[in-house]
């Protein structure tokens, strides 16, 4: 027999070798908070992992209630000036119903339905431009022909078709006469 306090060399038996003895249900403290870390830590991820799926989720909502209200803008986006509209409508429809042959009420009528339309387009910001006397802007204006005519050279001299203009971006451009130099 061996003395279990001198060190074993390979040539010993394995039957000989010490077996350490340990009780059962005894666990040593570092196992313990070795398990209770790993606990703590696998919760945390568990959380992490929760509080991740939910960041996803809202972030999902909040994509698809965007896209749901930028549709719906778009769809809606005339509904204010569409209703502003619909009172010019019923006036020219008013006006072909009237079987009188009164021209000056037909006129009268005509003048209403046209104040009606210009408020309807004051609303949507849709303003005018008749730019007769003013420089040719090709921003703004097509010129149609150029005329010989005294004064400065490029000068609106007659407007053909007004043209319009939607919060400053022209909706259609004025059918213009440009004037140019007179030849010598």
């Amino acid at each position: 027999m061996t003395d279990p306090n001198t060190p074993q060399t390979p040539e010993q038996p394995a039957s000989e070798q010490p077996v350490p003895t340990a009780a059962p249900d005894t666990a040593s403290p570092l196992q313990t908070s070795g398990t209770d870390a790993l606990a703590a830590a696998e919760q945390k991820v568990a959380e992490l992992q929760d509080a991740l799926l939910r960041a996803k989720a809202e972030t999902e909502n909040v994509r698809r209630r965007s896209a749901e209200e930028s549709l719906k803008a778009g769809k809606f986006a005339a509904e204010k000036f569409a209703s502003a509209m619909l009172p010019v409508r019923d006036s020219l429809e008013a006006a072909l119903a009237d079987t009188s042959n009164d021209v000056a009420r037909l006129r009268e009528g005509v003048e209403l339905t046209l104040r009606q339309l210009i408020q309807a387009f004051s609303s949507a910001s849709v303003e005018e431009v008749n730019p007769a006397g003013e420089k040719f802007d090709p921003h703004k204006h097509q010129a149609i022909s150029q005329v010989d005519a005294p004064g400065e050279p490029n000068t609106v001299i007659q407007v053909l078709q007004k043209g319009y203009l939607l919060h400053d971006r022209v909706l259609r451009p004025a059918l213009v006469i440009v004037s140019r130099a007179a030849a010598q």
